[in-house]
């Protein structure tokens, strides 16, 4: 099969979608992308890529092997709510560093990547319905003649409406969790940044720099029940959430003390998709595996699918390209967002039950991050 014979289109100019499109015209297909936003922005935010995504990127053309516009981290400092006491130090991966991007930058690269292979984009377009054959896929789209493709990527959150016409109507589950978020201005120098992740009961917060330690990035998670608005944009009250995490010490405060803006959402759990794709269509990134945030893993996730679907498409047929890919993917992606839901548990552990984990962690901290170089390590672009 010749994939520049075939006509792709992308719903979503996230991370995995932009991602998506440049790797299928890196191969010659032909690739429109339907965002419908009026135009591509993301609140300030960060996100972390770790080598396994970081190895994407590089395969893409997206970033070099060292990166602009990205702040390398130098490990994970652990440490207790109460005065900020240090626990242990999580050394970066062996398989390579983590580096910490402000998610507008990582964006702002992809899409410049994806003009210079001409990937169409389209914004303000949302698909109204997809109509389905033994040939070309009609998408329905506002104002607009329908657009046939032979293959329909869905790369449209976890919330996604594609996700529907593969699987039956799941109710997604609450977790109880809320998460913040926020930057601030920042100005340390610190020759080897590291990220910080401060644990306490039912509770904890992630910093890391971000834009050459110009801003620090901010991730406040607390279990409660009361908040339960899914979406990314919902503005907090700063006052709230320094009244939440009172009771966290040393330089938590001073860091939650400059929070002018923040941003709050509740943490749905959605399974990883049973069906994955049908032929011609196809889920990737959120869509396919949504995933809580306690592994840092939804990006390098949603990047590795995009590398290997396009790749899948190389000598097969269009349906058993597709089938490929879900065979690649499912297990991983599966044991990933596992790990992650697990952590979360870990992070809020209270009682003789923290004390013995803090222990344990003092103990053999520095050897703790191997458990996952399964993860860090996997090249997809192997």
């Amino acid at each position: 099969m010749n994939v520049a014979d075939l006509k792709f289109a992308v719903v979503g100019a996230g991370i995995g979608g932009l991602a998506a499109a440049i790797a299928l015209r890196m191969l010659g297909a032909q690739v429109v992308v339907l965002e419908q936003a009026p135009e591509i922005t993301e609140v300030g935010a960060g996100l972390q890529i770790s080598a396994n995504g970081m190895t994407v990127l590089r395969a893409l053309g997206v970033v070099k092997e060292s990166p602009e516009q990205a702040q390398i981290s130098h490990g994970t400092v652990l440490r207790d709510y109460k005065n900020g006491r240090f626990i242990s130090l999580i050394p970066q991966p062996l398989a390579g560093p983590t580096y910490y991007y402000h998610r507008a930058d990582l964006i702002d690269l992809l899409l410049k990547r994806a003009y210079k292979e001409d990937v169409e984009i389209r914004l303000k377009t949302k698909v109204q319905n997809i109509k389905e054959s033994s040939g070309p896929v009609e998408i329905r789209l506002p104002n607009s003649q329908p657009l046939r493709v032979d293959c329909l990527i869905a790369a449209d959150g976890g919330r996604s409406e594609i996700r529907a016409t593969l699987n039956d109507q799941e109710r997604p589950r609450f977790t109880k969790q809320v998460a913040w978020r926020a930057t601030i201005p920042w100005d340390r120098n610190l020759s080897s940044p590291k990220a910080h992740l401060t644990v306490g009961p039912g509770r904890h917060i992630v910093t890391y720099p971000l834009r050459d330690q110009s801003l620090l990035n901010i991730v406040a998670v607390e279990e409660r029940s009361d908040w339960q608005e899914e979406g990314w944009r919902l503005k907090g009250d700063p006052d709230e959430l320094r009244a939440r995490f009172s009771d966290f010490g040393g330089n938590v405060r001073e860091v939650l003390q400059k929070v002018q803006e923040t941003y709050l959402w509740a943490l749905f759990l959605r399974p990883v998709a049973g069906s994955w794709q049908n032929g011609r269509i196809a889920l990737l990134g959120d869509s396919a595996h949504p995933t809580l945030p306690f592994m840092a893993q939804g990006a390098c996730l949603a990047l590795e699918d995009a590398w290997v679907l396009a790749r899948s498409f190389e000598r097969t047929t269009l349906a058993e390209s597709l089938e490929k890919y879900e065979h690649a993917r499912s297990a991983r992606a599966r044991r990933v967002v596992d790990v992650a839901s697990a952590n979360a548990r870990n992070f809020h552990l209270s009682g003789p039950m923290r004390l013995a984990a803090q222990m344990l962690l003092k103990a053999v901290g520095p050897r703790m991050g191997r458990r996952y170089d399964w993860i860090y390590d996997y090249d997809a672009t192997a």
